[in-house]
């Protein structure tokens, strides 16, 4: 099946699961479409995650998921080939990218050890960086990539974008495929990790990237928590390989009281709040609107994927 829609019916019926939400309820008013129970739906939107998720109806052709990270519904086997999927890839980045910048400003003006030491100006001056004249790496240059980028320039950081393709995003001053991911560590001064949990991902950020980075580095987290590895991670702060670790992400989440990281003054830990869950449906429901127009008219949907491929 395409990733249009299959029928240009204006009779919009949607299922939304498992309970209703008043700004996807006010988004779906403003294009015309009904709300249903899902035995009459050709929509659904899934508010939820893997679990629970219910037996689609083979009237359903379209399912939009609230995440951008599937990788649970991956996992569960729950995406098909018998309708078009969407995500939310690139919905929230705005959001993200302000928490990225959020993590990598605190860390480097020392905000953390303020707040942990209190006016302990001889020990945390010295420590204090700028990000003027930095070159920030960001890994996975995608939608989050888009929105941080003109945030880091305006500070007076320069980027170096890595994606799978090596094709040049806009904004960064250099950029290399994910296959050169070894010339990326030595040129940088800090690291953000906005790619998608997949095997070619797991534990990017190990011992071995940890020895190349520079010692005033920071490392930003604010995509999956299994890209780090966080027994590498906590070694290499300890030792102070690293200036130091902002994860809003960790592996597993929450991490157990007793992780050492939580022992460590050089560490910030937010807990998954770069999209808040509070404000994540207003977020959503623009890109429903438009996801729900595009429907309509049969064209191609925003942020699709796909069964058989890794996210």
């Amino acid at each position: 099946m395409s990733s249009s829609a299959s029928q240009t019916d204006s009779t919009i019926t949607v299922a939304v699961l498992p309970e209703r939400d008043q700004h996807i309820t006010a988004a779906l008013d403003d294009v015309g479409a009904t709300q249903t129970d899902l035995d009459a739906a050709r929509v659904l939107i899934w508010l939820g995650g893997a679990s629970g998720f219910p037996d689609l109806p083979d009237t359903v052709e379209w399912v939009a998921l609230k995440t951008a990270g599937i990788e649970e519904f991956v996992s569960a086997g729950i995406l098909d080939d018998k309708r078009v999927w969407t995500n939310a890839s690139g919905f929230y980045a705005e959001n993200v990218a302000e928490h990225a910048l959020a993590l990598l400003l605190a860390g480097l003006r020392q905000i953390n050890s303020s707040v942990r030491w209190g006016w302990d100006k001889d020990h945390i001056d010295p420590a204090v960086r700028t990000l003027r004249g930095a070159t920030v790496a960001i890994i996975g240059a995608g939608g989050i990539a888009r929105s941080l980028i003109p945030r880091l320039k305006a500070c007076g950081a320069s980027v170096l974008a890595v994606n799978h393709s090596g094709r040049e995003v806009d904004g960064a001053e250099r950029t290399l495929p994910s296959s050169r991911m070894d010339e990326v560590w030595s040129s940088c001064d800090h690291v953000v990790l906005a790619a998608p949990s997949t095997p070619e991902t797991h534990h990017l950020i190990n011992g071995k990237v940890l020895a190349q980075l520079p010692s005033h580095a920071w490392v930003v987290n604010i995509a999956r928590g299994p890209l780090v590895d966080q027994q590498a991670l906590y070694w290499a702060l300890k030792g102070h390989e690293i200036a130091g670790a902002a994860l809003d992400v960790t592996d597993p989440e929450p991490p157990a009281r007793n992780d050492p990281l939580w022992s460590l003054s050089n560490v910030i830990i937010t807990p998954h709040i770069a999209n808040p869950s509070s404000g994540l449906t207003r977020e959503l429901a623009p890109w429903i609107a438009e996801n729900i127009r595009r429907f309509r008219a049969g064209d191609d949907l925003v942020s699709t994927v796909a069964a058989g491929h890794d996210y």
